[in-house]
């Protein structure tokens, strides 16, 4: 079930890219969509804890309720800073191409931490997503190159390794709809604080533009941050970070069917080795899942 989860999760981040090109035709901007974004997806998220009333640990610690808080503010707001930045100043292929070295930053500072075992089945799977995902980056053309954008780019992944490997300490201590609620709501007042400098909100925007925040806040949001540390809590930072993998292949193939962007074969190889990998990851021995568990660090 972890690892469908997190495909799940990645299928649904995917989808934010094509939500957000509507949302920018219906005259959205990039800091107002993510504030909106924060907020609406705060607000459901914490909806849903009201409404469901998951079982809370008996003894909830301030620690765990800022580091939640801390995860959206320094790790969801800030990444997204850091995104947007650099978009503004490179190709946006070139940008997911530097930004999806993460999954490699994630895995060895996993095992440099002492999470998970570097086993030659998960480096094989490791390399596998990293070249599929590479193909199917370029396959989709020529890119250009900026120095302070790809500096910029290496700083989001540096921040999403860190929200990963750091989730992973928390994910246990709180039921995953309480800590997406936590977090949405810090990165809710990072972004409040990060908008103002970035330009500004504008909320002056008809109805289309929305209902696209609200597929953004709902779909890659909401469902997709649930999902994903449900699987990360069932799987371990490094498996979640190779199947996060699958998320430009399903941002490529929603850009082909509703912006009509045209896949090329190396693209669709590209997808079917990310593809691949998460068969192989599901393949895994019994005794390897049972040892990498033993190896968890419970805070």
């Amino acid at each position: 079930m972890g690892p469908l989860l997190l495909v799940l999760s990645a299928a649904c981040f995917g989808a934010m890219a094509i939500f957000g090109k509507l949302a920018f035709a219906a005259g959205v901007t990039p800091g107002t969509l993510l504030l909106v974004r924060f907020a609406l997806a705060a607000a459901i998220l914490t909806a849903i804890v009201l409404l469901r009333r998951p079982a809370m640990p008996v003894r909830m610690s301030a620690r765990t309720v800022l580091t939640a808080f801390g995860l959206g503010a320094f790790g969801y707001a800030l990444q997204a800073g850091l995104y947007f930045a650099a978009l503004q100043r490179m190709d946006a292929t070139l940008l997911a191409l530097i930004f999806y070295v993460y999954p490699l930053l994630v895995t060895v500072g996993a095992v440099l931490l002492g999470r998970d075992l570097l086993t030659p089945r998960r480096v094989a799977a490791l390399l596998v997503a990293s070249a599929g995902t590479l193909l199917v980056l370029l396959g989709a053309g020529a890119v250009s190159f900026d120095v302070l954008g790809a500096v910029l780019a290496f700083g989001c992944a540096l921040t999403y390794t860190a929200y990963i490997l750091v989730s992973d300490t928390v994910v246990r201590r709180l039921p995953a709809s309480v800590l997406s609620a936590l977090v949405m709501t810090g990165a809710t007042l990072g972004q409040a604080v990060y908008a103002p400098l970035a330009g500004g909100v504008d909320l002056g925007f008809g109805a289309a533009g929305w209902f696209w925040l609200v597929c953004v806040a709902l779909v890659s949001t909401v469902l997709a941050m649930v999902a994903f540390l449900a699987g990360l809590r069932r799987t371990g930072p490094s498996t979640a970070a190779i199947l996060s993998t699958f998320e430009p292949v399903v941002t490529a193939a929603l850009a082909g069917l509703v912006l009509h962007e045209t896949l090329t074969p190396v693209q669709y190889g590209g997808g079917l080795l990310v593809l691949t990998a998460a068969v192989v990851l599901q393949l895994r021995p019994v005794t390897a899942r049972r040892a990498l568990v033993r190896t968890k660090v419970v805070v």
